[in-house]
This record gives C-alpha cells, sequence and structure tokens, in this order.
C-alpha cells in the first residue's frame, strides 16, 4: 500500500479512484467494512481505492485541553488499513487552516484535483469542512457538480454500532474480550524491551518490560492472558502481561510487562528487541500484597488462569 502525507505527496495519475475518508482509529469491525468494500468496488471498476485519514485527531486540535487518546499509533492504523487491500493511504495533516476549509473547497482540492475520485464511500453520517458544515447531502450535491458517485455504507455492530469512543471506554475498563468482539482480533500494544527491577527474575517469574511510550492505547491496570511476539520471529509466545504501578513495592509509574510461559530469559534475549502484546482476557485487577509468599502464590494462580483461556 502506498502512503502519502498530505496533498504536496500525491501525482496525479490517469487511473481515477474510489475514496473514502474517516479517523479509522482502531480500524474496528465497521471500518474494515467500509475499507473492504472500497477495495472490491475499486478493482471492479479499474480504479485505485485509497482511504484518507488524519493525524493528529482532529478533536485534539479543537480541544487540547481534551486530546483523544487513540487506540492505535499511526503505523498500527496504516498497517490495518492495508491488510484490508486499500491501494493507497492519505495520512492528511490535521490544523486550524486545513479545518478553515469550506465543504466544497475540501472536496474540490482533495477529492476532484488530488485524487480524482470517482467514487466516494462513506457513513450516513459524515461531516466535513468548516465547523462541520458538509453533510451526506452536500457531498451528494458536489458530486453531481464535479463529476462522482456518492456511496453509503452502513456500519451497524452486533449489539449497536461499532465504536472508536466505545473501544476506548472498553479498554479503560480492561474489557479487552469485548474489543476482541469489536475489532476482528486482539488488542495490541507495541514497542522496545526495557530493562526493568528485576523483581520478577527474582521470584521465579521473569519479564519483559516494554517500553513507556508504547504504540497503541494500554488498557486498564490488571493481570491479562495474552500473546507476545517479538521482532525477527514469527511466533507468538503465550504470556501473562502485567499492567500497572506495582503497588506491592509502592511503585509510581505505570508499567506493561509480560512473563512468557515456559520461556527462560536467560537464554531468552529479548532486550531492545520489538515486542507486540496482544491483550486476550482480563484475568484480574492490580492488587497490593502485604508479603512476597502471597504475591507468588497469587502469581502461580495467575499464570494456571493465563494457561485455561489460552488453551496452553
Amino acid at each position: 500500500m502506498e502512503q502519502y502525507h498530505g496533498l504536496g505527496e500525491i501525482e496525479v495519475g490517469a487511473v481515477g479512484s474510489v475514496v473514502t475518508l474517516g479517523n479509522f482509529d482502531g480500524v474496528h469491525r465497521g471500518h474494515q467494512t467500509v475499507l473492504r468494500t472500497v477495495a472490491a468496488l475499486a478493482r471492479r471498476e479499474g480504479l485505485r481505492s485509497i482511504a484518507m485519514t488524519f493525524d493528529p485527531h482532529p478533536r485534539t486540535v479543537h480541544r487540547p485541553e481534551d486530546p483523544t487518546v487513540m487506540i492505535t499509533s499511526t503505523r498500527q492504523r496504516a498497517e490495518l488499513i492495508a491488510a484490508t487491500g486499500i491501494d493507497a493511504l492519505v495520512i492528511q495533516p490535521y490544523d486550524l487552516d486545513f479545518a478553515a476549509q469550506s465543504a466544497e473547497e475540501f472536496v474540490r482540492t482533495h477529492f476532484v484535483e488530488a485524487l480524482r475520485a470517482r467514487m466516494v464511500v462513506v457513513g450516513d453520517d459524515v461531516r466535513f469542512g468548516k465547523d462541520n458544515e458538509g453533510t451526506i447531502d452536500t457531498l451528494r450535491s458536489l458530486g453531481e457538480e464535479y463529476g462522482f458517485r456518492t456511496e453509503t455504507i452502513d456500519e451497524v455492530g452486533r449489539g449497536g454500532r461499532y465504536s472508536s469512543s466505545r473501544i476506548r471506554e472498553q479498554l479503560t475498563a480492561g474489557d479487552v474480550a469485548e474489543v476482541a468482539d469489536q475489532l476482528g482480533r486482539y488488542h495490541a500494544v507495541h514497542g522496545t524491551v526495557v530493562h526493568g527491577d528485576a523483581r520478577g527474575r527474582d521470584l521465579g517469574f521473569p519479564t519483559a518490560n516494554l517500553s513507556d511510550d508504547p504504540e497503541g492505547l494500554v488498557p486498564a491496570d490488571g493481570v491479562y492472558a495474552g500473546w507476545a511476539t517479538f521482532s525477527g520471529e514469527g511466533q507468538a509466545y503465550p504470556a501473562a502481561i502485567s499492567v500497572g504501578t506495582n503497588p506491592t513495592f509502592e511503585g509510581c509509574t505505570r508499567r506493561v510487562e509480560a512473563h512468557v510461559l515456559d520461556k527462560e530469559f536467560g537464554s531468552f534475549d529479548v532486550y531492545d528487541r520489538q515486542m507486540t502484546l496482544e491483550f486476550v482476557s482480563r484475568i484480574r485487577r492490580q492488587v497490593a500484597f502485604t508479603d512476597m509468599d502471597g504475591l507468588i502464590e497469587q502469581m502461580h494462580e495467575d499464570i494456571a488462569d493465563v494457561r485455561e483461556v489460552l488453551h496452553t
């Protein structure tokens, strides 16, 4: 999949396109339906399929005091969009100047002149242009003027419409199993393995610690069953994933660490490698223990629960 960062990188080609736009944060099942439909329509019509998204999230620009916490990083989002079969992704830098464009100006400069749109596919609640003045009716009217067709797709999901906002709430609550149902895959965070305090190793449960700037929204504090994958390997390892501040040791820094089942870290060098953690199910909340024996006993119980969840 080709990637462009703004109009300046786009070369106008002879082949027209089928275009969709949205934030696509999380690339949930509803997004996937739209993106796959766009890719299929483009193949059928002999056109390019193009998705346009924004960076940063518009709310972060308009309400900096209450920025949107993203479910996926821009890199993760691009990888997930590519997996739907889209030919090209436009990552449009979003600022107040961009937001000041009228609906007509946005459509003309982006859809018509830059992307040569022959068809635009959106949800029927689409809003665009200055002060969100553009609606689906505006888009249809502009399509008639500029020569592209407008199609709408229903994104309704099980139990209500798929929603990035709802997924954020579920992650904040630690309900990763429900999030997986919304996404059609396990939610993942990604980063570099760094050195920790080595307490897990001393207790007999060595962990791979994720850097403090991971990609992907970190779910609520607690212990999770999940899968760990390391750069250079295609294998996913079953893991007990801990998120929190280690209250037993009076910690104050929130950390994400994974104990890979049945692996000795002495012979399994993971430091400075990239690690992806997929969250399958929350085992328990984070709690503080009054003694090491109680903590160790609970860790054995956690691992047994992880094995049961992962069937390993």
